[in-house]
């Protein structure tokens, strides 16, 4: 028989098991070396919310902590990082959705049933069915009746998108880039971005150009065929999703006071920026600027009024995460890949 933490005496207060279900990464690998199984449930503390993982995603943040995959020039990052010899932490899973089952003693903002969106960022531990939460962190309720599964897939691409995104003024008629729209942060990065008034080109492959249509774009250019940097055209914006678009590729491209905003940078291009963005009169950062409960309340209130939706590609349950790695491992996922938590 299951027993339950007695973090309470409220009859009206869920159940809460001793241990749960939770997708574990005891080695680097592949997607197999993620298994399912039973580790001890978080307790929360007293300034913490204990949240029922309904809903989660498996991002490309999951696939760099798993695989042990940094981006040229970080390797020597790995062991403070990602671990020595073994992921530093075996749960993966930046953000989740789900409702509150328990409230720490000194938390007065919450209660338990409240639905929320919780992103735990580098501390990971959302691939599971419970996780704990600071109350006056990164954790807010969902927007209206939005669907467990919904929420999830707006939270790494708009929590990031969010972030940095805020390091630019946008406005009607900015002219705004996204190099690799189709994925979490691009089509995040699409939609904000079209939602304040700019004009977005969206760089992706044919297949999902009316995606990005659908989200905002007026201009597709499709990388297989035309390079963006090559041609006449400026943009005011460029955000670089994908890698293979550092500054010495786009100074030509950025108009006068532009900025290059890196989501994804190898070392070398963040050595370099701070000098680049002297000498050039642009911003150079692979940082973004707002971070925590504000970021999470801004995506929630983009998707409240119907300026940032979900875009899934695909659906799994936690049993099958292993699949969900797999299928993130090949790069050509739209948006985001949900795994549900039953």
């Amino acid at each position: 028989m299951t027993t339950s933490i007695p973090f309470s005496t409220d009859a009206a207060t869920p159940a809460v098991p001793r241990t749960m279900t939770a997708a574990v990464a005891r080695r680097f690998g592949g997607p197999d070396v993620v298994e399912v199984t039973q580790v001890p449930t978080p307790e929360p503390r007293a300034d913490e919310v204990l949240v029922r993982v309904r809903a989660t995603t498996v991002s490309i943040a999951d696939h760099r902590l798993r695989a042990a995959d940094l981006p040229r020039g970080l390797g020597f990052l790995r062991i403070v990082a990602l671990g020595a010899f073994r992921p530093r932490k075996p749960v993966l899973g930046m953000e989740a959705a789900g409702e509150i089952v328990r409230v720490g003693a000194d938390v007065t903002d919450f209660a338990v049933g409240e639905r929320v969106m919780v992103m735990r960022g580098s501390a990971m531990g959302c691939h599971a069915q419970y996780v704990r939460a600071r109350a006056g962190g990164a954790v807010v309720p969902i927007p209206g009746a939005m669907s467990y599964e919904d929420a999830a897939a707006i939270l790494f691409g708009g929590y990031t998108a969010v972030s940095f995104l805020d390091r630019v003024e946008l406005q009607p008629g900015t002219r705004v880039l996204v190099n690799g729209a189709s994925g979490a942060v691009g089509t995040a990065a699409v939609q904000l971005a079209a939602a304040a008034g700019a004009h977005v080109t969206a760089v992706t492959s044919a297949r999902n150009a009316d995606l990005v249509r659908s989200l905002g774009a007026e201009r597709v250019v499709d990388y297989l065929s035309e390079d963006f940097a090559a041609g006449d055209d400026r943009w005011d914006v460029v955000v670089e999703c994908v890698g293979n678009a550092p500054f010495t590729r786009v100074e030509r491209v950025l108009a006068p006071g532009g900025a290059l905003l890196l989501v994804i940078a190898d070392g070398p291009s963040m050595l370099r920026e701070r000098s680049q963005s002297r000498r050039s009169g642009l911003l150079v950062t692979h940082e973004g600027s707002v971070f925590g409960k504000a970021a999470l309340e801004r995506v929630a209130a983009h998707a409240a009024a119907g300026e940032l939706r979900p875009v899934i590609d695909r659906t799994f349950d936690l049993d099958d995460i292993a699949r969900a790695h797999r299928y993130v491992d090949t790069g050509r996922k739209r948006g985001a890949v949900v795994v549900r938590v039953p």
